[in-house]
């Protein structure tokens, strides 16, 4: 039960007698202690105000470059939630349609001006329409994210997480303040 079996291995357990046989791998094994010294590095580096500067400069070097990335798309210095090839085919989709959501803003500003007028009638109307824009804006979210869905899984597989709702978020900003730009121009759909 707990013993060894006296099977003889299959023909792919074994192995090829042709194969070479190779003697070890040139050199030594370090010891352990010699590997834990190499390692070590102080908690603390001896000069805290060089090291807190470089840091910065460090990051600030990293935020300008990630920066530069959102206005240009290059692909390697975007920020994580910007990378890849699902989330460049989803700007791209999402760029080139017309959205009502990047209108919301504009018609949210437009009521809150026509809200001041003393017209209970008026002020009514102006309601109602904002809950139709708002109805217009949870539609075409909707369509969008059933359309997305199938052109992103016909072009890249299963979509990446998130992919859905990065679009649908992207849809409700006013298209000259999206990050990373726009490269396509509207109707300009990606293959």
């Amino acid at each position: 039960m707990f013993g060894r079996k006296n099977e003889a291995p299959s023909a792919q357990e074994q192995k090829p007698q042709d194969a070479p046989v190779v003697m070890g791998k040139g050199a030594p094994t370090p010891k352990r202690k010699t590997q834990e010294a190499a390692r070590k590095r102080p908690l603390v580096p001896d000069d805290r105000k060089a090291a807190k500067k470089a840091n910065r400069e460090a990051m600030v070097i990293e935020r300008s470059r990630m920066r530069q990335a959102l206005e240009t798309g290059e692909e390697r210095y975007l920020p994580l939630r910007d990378k890849g090839e699902s989330r460049r085919f989803v700007r791209d989709y999402v760029d080139a349609r017309w959205n009502v959501g990047e209108f919301l803003l504009a018609f949210a500003l437009a009521f809150v001006v026509l809200s001041l007028v003393p017209s209970p009638a008026l002020q009514e109307i102006i309601l109602i329409a904002f809950f139709v824009i708002m109805a217009a804006v949870v539609v075409d979210s909707i369509l969008l994210s059933r359309s997305l869905r199938k052109r992103l899984t016909a072009a890249v597989g299963d979509p990446a997480q998130g992919a859905i709702w990065y679009g649908i978020t992207r849809a409700l900003q006013i298209r000259p303040m999206r990050l990373p730009k726009p490269k396509v121009r509207r109707g300009q759909y990606p293959s």
